[in-house]
């Protein structure tokens, strides 16, 4: 399919939002309808060659899932997302400060250890956002899926008082994007926050050639 072919230019994105894997998944009718279609997404983007996969929150129903929702969930991205073909994009921002979440500091696909070649990344919604076990740390369940190197998590914003958004930055050939993603939060802090001027999302600095990274950069 001439639609389908390879472009070294080209970053493909496959958008996803609101899967909400668990949703009545006590009901013997509609039980597995979350996971059916969520396994839809990622058969069309490995048809369509799609270079990544943006989930932009609400990936699950509850902020605790049951074990069979993590394990169904866990289970699916492993069948798609793992395999031998090379990704052909990179990020050339600041993987750790980017992705916390992950033990090796890189994005899963570059990890040695693993074999990713569609890589997913999320933030989280106000479904599935961070919670405590009755401890100080604060875990969500895209934690779980970020530590086994399933799903690229960004976006979480812990400091009480700003709020500070830096892209992840991806090249692929001559293309270059730069990703800003916002995890939910409640209204009434994120209101707070702009009224006293403390959100601020970062401008990448300009490069000044063709392979020098991408780093932090100034106020947006």
């Amino acid at each position: 399919d001439d639609e389908d072919e390879i472009d070294e230019h080209t970053l493909r994105i496959m958008i996803s939002t609101d899967n909400h894997l668990g949703y009545a998944e006590r009901d013997p009718i509609r039980g597995l309808d979350s996971f059916a279609a969520f396994e839809e997404v990622l058969s069309l983007a490995k048809r369509h060659k799609c270079d990544m996969v943006l989930l932009a929150g609400d990936l699950f129903h509850d902020n605790k899932p049951s074990r069979r929702t993590l394990h169904k969930a866990m289970e699916i991205v492993r069948t798609y997302c793992m395999g031998p073909n090379p990704v052909q994009f990179r990020v050339v921002s600041d993987q750790g400060t980017d992705f916390r979440s992950s033990v090796s500091g890189t994005v899963n696909y570059e990890d040695e250890n693993y074999s990713v070649d569609l890589p997913i990344f999320s933030i989280h919604a106000n479904h599935d956002n961070p919670t405590s076990d009755g401890g100080t740390e604060m875990l969500a369940a895209l934690d779980l899926l970020a530590v086994t190197n399933l799903v690229n998590y960004f976006g979480r914003q812990d400091e009480v008082d700003r709020v500070e958004v830096s892209p992840v930055l991806m090249r692929k050939g001559d293309t270059r994007v730069a990703l800003y993603g916002m995890g939910s939060m409640r209204d009434e802090r994120l209101n707070r926050m702009w009224r006293g001027k403390k959100v601020r999302f970062l401008k990448p600095a300009e490069e000044e050639d063709d392979e020098g990274g991408g780093g932090g950069g100034g106020e947006g």
